[in-house]
């Protein structure tokens, strides 16, 4: 049976246009307001939001599969669109080049995650020049495996899979490299968002963890515009599923879940300061550790992250935190 693919339309983009547009003028806005007192963007005055550890729906062990799959689906599927973190190649490039890795672990992945566009521009300098490519290993605690089997096979070689089920906060020793997670450590509860960071310096592996959704009114705000795009554009998503088709258009638990998940996330995520506070409770280890902490501004919305590596790998652009 054929099955009608068709290509992207005129409303699609002009929906993604308005929301690009309406985030670049209010971000500005918030700039030139000098009297605001602020932590990157974060005003204390203005946004005395707290952190609410509250569920996400896809990822408790009794949400189905089909709807877990279905979301990180959408995810991944907006994320490389609208190229999210591509913003934050030259970080992550100076921190490979820094640690002279060659391997990666993501964690948390989800339905692959920026990883198939990032491996694409990315390369680890300082490896001799017949030396393999940077490999990216990609792993969760219920892993997507038709998602990350995708992902593999457009990788060239580049990106594999890990089919088992991978806690982050006690990653298996023999999957060594360094350790990344994009729009996942909100997920994690203090002490499991510490625990994650404890195992990483106890291993002695380079951690780096980015954040796309922040605790801040206009943000949560901007959850329905985002997800009411992903839904429109379902049609597109691949590998094509008409499991996805009935729960997002037929029965639309797919999109809710995307809804009440998005404003969570945001209410879960870790502003800057919350995040050295972590780092700061860490326990020394054989390893030095050197941290950067921060926003990245220079895309279309701010990226939130926490770089840790090992003190011998430093180089004299960081900004230690030594544990």
């Amino acid at each position: 049976m054929m099955v009608h693919r068709p290509s992207l339309d005129r409303r699609a983009v002009l929906h993604y246009s308005v929301f690009v547009l309406v985030y670049r003028r209010t971000n500005r806005f918030a700039q030139l307001d000098e009297n605001v007192p602020r932590e990157g963007y974060y005003s204390r005055t203005e946004l005395p939001m707290r952190r609410i550890h509250f569920i996400e729906l896809h990822d408790q062990p009794w949400c189905p599969s089909t709807i877990r799959d279905g979301v990180t689906d959408a995810l991944q599927f907006g994320f490389h669109l609208f190229q999210v973190y591509g913003p934050i190649v030259p970080l992550l490039q100076r921190l490979i080049d820094s640690t002279g890795t060659c391997s990666i672990v993501d964690m948390c992945s989800g339905g692959g995650g920026p990883w198939l566009d990032l491996s694409r521009r990315l390369q680890s300098h300082k490896l001799p020049r017949n030396t393999p490519p940077l490999q990216i290993c990609l792993t969760d605690k219920y892993p997507n495996l038709a998602a990350f089997q995708k992902i593999e096979a457009a990788s060239s070689g580049r990106i594999s899979l890990s089919p088992q089920s991978v806690d982050a906060t006690n990653v298996p020793r023999e999957l060594k490299g360094l350790r990344t997670m994009f729009t996942s450590f909100h997920h994690f509860s203090p002490d499991m968002a510490r625990a994650i960071l404890q195992n990483a310096v106890d291993s002695g592996e380079g951690i780096a963890i980015f954040e796309a959704p922040r605790r801040a009114p206009f943000t949560m705000a901007l959850v329905f515009p985002w997800i009411l795009i992903l839904s429109i554009l379902t049609l597109w998503i691949r590998p094509f599923r008409w499991s996805r088709l009935l729960w997002t258009y037929l029965v639309p638990i797919t999109p809710l879940v995307l809804v009440f998940d998005g404003v969570v996330s945001c209410l879960r995520t870790y502003r800057p300061s919350e995040l050295r506070d972590l780092v700061q409770q860490l326990t020394a280890s054989d390893y030095q550790y050197q941290w950067e902490i921060g926003e990245d501004s220079t895309g279309t919305a701010p990226i939130t992250y926490l770089i840790g590596y090992p003190q011998a790998c430093a180089v004299t652009h960081a900004a230690p935190v030594s544990i």
